[in-house]
């Protein structure tokens, strides 16, 4: 993956992570999973910590299901998930929820589509 300076500030961090993210996504077909994050990797780069770090970001055929415009963590990790083979691989099937709390737990959960709504479009 090219991360240009355009991309967000999380974006680096979110590609560290690609691994663990893939392989949660996996497992979540499963049932819920959970993952510490070193919550000073996000901190380091939020030097004015005006923004809170909890968020929720559904993914669907690799496109968001829910608004995220105004968190830039979700928004770098949705960009870092569109920019991988195997992410948007397993997001053709399921519908995936990526949400992280104030203590930077992340969790991924999942739930497969019904064929009549794979075929509906996901609102961007």
């Amino acid at each position: 993956m090219i991360i240009s300076e355009n991309q967000g500030k999380y974006v680096f961090v979110w590609a560290k992570y690609r691994p663990v993210l893939l392989k949660m996504m996996i497992a979540a077909k499963e049932g819920e999973e959970t993952y510490n994050l070193s919550g000073h990797e996000f901190q380091d780069l939020n030097l004015k910590k005006t923004t809170g770090y909890s968020f929720s970001l559904k993914v669907f055929k690799s496109k968001l299901a829910n608004d995220i415009k105004k968190n830039l963590l979700a928004q770098d990790l949705l960009y870092v998930l569109q920019n991988s083979n195997k992410a948007r691989e397993l997001t053709e099937e399921y519908t995936y929820e990526f949400q992280m709390d104030k203590d930077f737990i992340l969790k991924v959960t999942s739930e497969p589509r019904l064929p009549e709504e794979s075929s509906a479009e996901v609102d961007s």
